[in-house]
């Protein structure tokens, strides 16, 4: 008994081929990912303990100016990443009593990730029939920013936040005695409040520097 014929698959293997050979951006955005939530756990490794930031007894009225001044720069350096913690959470449940402005920064973030940094370089955004340029998007995505921060309420929501939660750390790094603090002399310089924000910023930043640079 002959075998059937055998039907071409010639088309159904260039087609997966060419889908195949498709650069996609989801690596590197596991790889940003990645990289951003492993800086910020080395980040949180060095968090002093709560009871010991909240201690009444240790608040006490700074007798001048600068006693308060020399407080709060030493407890800066010794419970940045306590007080990035509490500006954090203030930030936090403010954006979540705005839900409005929560899904615009969330929308903006998306936007930002999914149709610039990591999408491939070589395949053009297509929106409504239309395909945009590298630029064109650019050019889009900053005037989205733009009108999100500084013309609706985001950006007022943003800022309020912060410096609620800067008026929070720079009153208790005030009155927070640090004489039971065990400070180190020989830190070196560059860890002081915002060393933390400035470690899982850079690390993002390396993370996404392939991204950006295959645009450039």
């Amino acid at each position: 008994m002959a075998s059937p014929p055998t039907l071409p698959i010639s088309g159904n293997q260039s087609t997966a081929a060419g889908q195949s050979s498709q650069p996609i951006g989801t690596p590197a955005f596991r790889a940003f990912i990645t990289r951003l939530s492993s800086s910020i756990s080395r980040g949180f490794a060095n968090r002093r303990p709560w009871l010991e930031l909240v201690d009444r007894s240790s608040l006490v009225r700074p007798d001048s100016l600068s006693d308060a001044a020399s407080r709060l720069r030493k407890n800066l350096s010794y419970f940045r990443v306590n007080y990035i913690t509490v500006i954090a959470a203030v930030l936090s449940l403010s954006l979540l009593s705005h839900p409005l402005s929560l899904v615009a920064l969330l929308c903006l973030l998306g936007a930002w990730l999914f149709l610039y940094l990591f999408r491939p370089s070589d395949q053009p955004l297509v929106l409504f029939g239309r395909a945009f340029s590298d630029r064109e998007t650019l050019g889009v995505l900053i005037v989205s920013t733009v009108v999100v921060v500084f013309l609706t309420s985001v950006g007022s929501v943003l800022i309020s936040a912060v410096l609620v939660g800067l008026a929070i750390v720079c009153v208790h790094g005030a009155f927070r005695v640090p004489e039971d603090l065990f400070l180190d002399d020989q830190e070196p310089a560059n860890t002081g409040f915002l060393s933390f924000i400035g470690g899982a910023a850079s690390s993002a930043a390396a993370a996404a520097a392939p991204a950006v640079a295959a645009r450039v």
